[in-house]
C-alpha cells in the first residue's frame, strides 16, 4: 500500500494496463480507454497519461492504429514465445450478433457515472423506486418461501395468472397459457426474431424506432422498414405500398408514447393499423412496455384487446414503471406461439429467476403495482412540467417541440443545421449525457432524445439550461 502512494502518477496508469494485458482481461486486438477517459479515472492531466502511454508503446504492447485508436498488440508471454496465442479480436468480429453503434455503446457505458446530468436514461428515477413497498414485498415473499428451482417452460404459474388477470383489466382476454414470462421486453424481441421470423424477411415498424439503435432483429438476418408517423401515430396506408415493394414478415408497433417521439396513437388510428395488418395478413407485435405512464387520462384499449384472430403479440414489462432490476417482462399471444417461444427460451437461460417472478407476482396480486403508478404519475406531471419550463426559457428559439400525454420523453427538432453527435459529444464534455436522434434512424438527424423520468428535477433544469448554451455556442 506505501509503495502504490509513493509510485509516480504515470507508473500507476501503466501498472494497471498491464495488469489488464497480463491477466487476458484486454487480449490481444483490445482498444484500451481513451487519453480523456484514463486521464478522469486516474485524476491526472492528459500529459501524465501520453508518458505513460508512450512507455507501454515502446514496450511493445500496445500501439496506435489509424481509425481504431490504440489497441493491445502484445502482452508479455506473447513477447517470449515462440506460438503467439489466439486472436480474439478476430473471433469478437466474427460473432452472429451484431454490435451496437458506436454511439449506442458510448452511451450505456455513461448512463452509469453519477458525475453526468443524465437526460438520455430511459428508467425511472431512483427518487420514485417504492422503497418501502419493496420491502414489504420482499417480506412477504419471504414469508411464504419454501424450496424453489427451475420454473416450467412459460413462466411461474401464479405470476401468469398475475399477468392474465392484469392484462384483462386492459381489455385482453389471455388465459395464463397464453402468457408467456420474460427477462424484460427485449428478450421477448429477440425470441421472436429467432423463433418466428424467416431470415431475409422484412420489420415494418414506426421511422424513426427504437429499434434502429440496436441490432436484434438485423442479427437473426431480417430488415428492417421504416413506415412514416403522424401525430395520431403510424400511418397505416403506407403498409400497401411498402407491401408491394418488400416481402414483410410482421410490424412492430410501440403504440404508447412512443419510444423516442413520445407520440400516442389514436383509437382511431389503431382500428385503421389493426383493419389493413389483417388484410394483409401481416402479423402484429405491440410493445406497450409504456402503457401505465400516462399523466392525463388511460391510453386508448391496446391493439391485442381488439385482436380476435390471435394476430398480435402483445409485450408488457414492469422495467419502466416498477424497476428493471427484476427484469420481468412478459409475452401475450396464441398458445402455439408461446410454446414455440417458451422452449426458446428455455433452451436460452432455462427461465427467468424465480425469486423475481415472486416478488412480481405479489406487485401485480397484491393491488400494490395499481398503488405505485399512481405516484408515479403525479411525479411524473411535475417532472413534464418542470422539463417544459426549462425548454420554454432557454431553447424556445433554439429547438421545437410536442408536450408528450405521457411517458417520459420529449423528441426536440433542432432549427437549422446542426450535427447532432456533435452536440453529444460537446454535451458529453459539459457533463451531460443525452440521445441524439440519428440513433433511432438515418433520417433523423436534427433530433434530440430527451429524458425527463432519470435525473432530479434540480439537474433537469440546470441541464437543460446548459443544453441550450451549448447549442449556442456550437453554432
Amino acid at each position: 500500500m506505501h509503495r502504490e502512494k509513493r509510485l509516480p502518477k504515470y507508473r500507476k496508469i501503466i501498472d494497471f494496463i498491464k495488469g489488464k494485458i497480463s491477466t487476458g482481461e484486454w487480449p490481444i486486438g483490445s482498444k484500451i480507454p481513451s487519453q480523456r477517459d484514463l486521464a478522469q479515472s486516474f485524476e491526472v492531466n492528459r500529459s501524465t497519461v501520453i508518458a505513460a502511454l508512450e512507455e507501454l508503446t515502446a514496450d511493445g504492447l500496445i500501439e496506435g492504429k489509424l481509425g481504431m485508436g490504440t489497441v493491445v498488440v502484445n502482452n508479455t508471454w506473447t513477447l517470449l514465445a515462440t506460438t503467439p496465442p489466439p486472436d480474439w479480436s478476430e473471433y469478437v468480429r466474427s460473432g452472429l450478433h451484431k454490435p451496437s453503434m458506436t454511439a449506442v455503446q458510448e452511451i450505456n457505458k455513461r448512463e452509469f457515472q453519477a458525475d453526468l446530468i443524465q437526460l438520455s436514461k430511459g428508467e425511472l428515477s431512483p427518487d420514485m423506486f417504492p422503497v418501502d413497498a419493496m420491502k414489504q414485498v420482499m417480506e412477504q415473499v419471504t414469508r411464504n418461501l419454501s424450496g424453489f428451482g427451475y420454473e416450467e417452460p412459460r413462466g411461474y404459474l401464479p405470476l401468469r395468472q398475475a399477468v392474465s388477470d392484469y392484462v384483462g383489466r386492459q381489455g385482453i382476454t389471455a388465459s395464463p397459457s397464453s402468457v408467456l414470462i420474460v427477462s424484460g421486453a427485449l428478450q421477448a424481441l429477440q425470441l421472436i426474431s429467432v423463433g418466428l421470423l424467416h431470415r431475409g424477411s422484412t420489420v415494418f415498424l414506426e421511422q424513426p424506432s427504437y429499434l434502429n439503435s440496436l441490432h436484434v432483429f438485423q442479427s437473426a438476418g431480417m430488415e428492417l422498414a421504416g413506415l412514416p408517423m403522424d401525430r395520431q401515430g403510424m400511418i397505416a396506408q403506407a403498409i400497401y405500398a411498402r407491401r408491394k415493394q418488400e416481402h414483410g414478415a410482421i410490424l412492430y408497433t410501440n403504440p404508447c408514447f412512443h419510444n423516442p417521439t413520445g407520440i400516442l396513437m389514436t383509437e382511431k388510428r389503431r382500428l385503421e393499423l389493426l383493419r389493413v395488418c389483417e388484410e394483409e395478413r401481416l402479423p402484429i407485435i405491440e410493445d406497450d412496455i409504456y402503457r401505465e405512464l400516462w399523466t392525463k387520462e388511460p391510453p386508448p384499449l391496446p391493439l391485442k384487446a381488439r385482436d380476435k384472430h390471435g394476430h398480435v403479440l402483445y409485450i408488457g414489462s414492469l422495467s419502466k414503471t416498477l424497476t428493471p432490476g427484476l427484469r420481468i417482462g412478459w409475452v401475450v399471444g396464441p398458445e402455439p406461439v408461446i410454446e414455440r417461444l417458451a422452449d426458446i427460451k428455455m433452451q436460452t437461460d432455462y427461465g427467468v429467476s424465480s425469486l423475481s417472478q415472486r416478488v412480481a407476482e405479489e406487485w401485480l396480486a397484491s393491488g400494490l403495482y395499481e398503488e405505485h403508478m399512481h405516484k408515479v404519475r403525479e411525479q411524473l406531471v411535475t417532472r413534464r412540467a418542470s422539463a417544459i419550463r426549462a425548454l420554454t426559457k432557454h431553447m424556445s428559439e433554439l429547438a421545437t417541440w410536442e408536450v408528450p400525454a405521457g411517458g417520459f420523453f420529449i423528441w426536440l427538432k433542432m432549427n437549422g443545421k446542426l450535427s447532432m453527435m456533435e452536440l453529444f459529444t460537446a454535451a458529453k464534455r459539459q457533463g451531460i449525457l443525452l440521445n441524439p436522434g440519428n440513433i433511432y434512424g438515418e433520417t433523423q438527424e436534427g433530433y434530440v432524445r430527451l429524458s425527463y423520468g432519470y435525473s432530479s428535477i434540480a439537474d433537469l433544469e440546470s441541464g437543460i439550461e446548459r443544453l441550450g448554451q451549448i447549442v449556442r455556442d456550437l453554432r
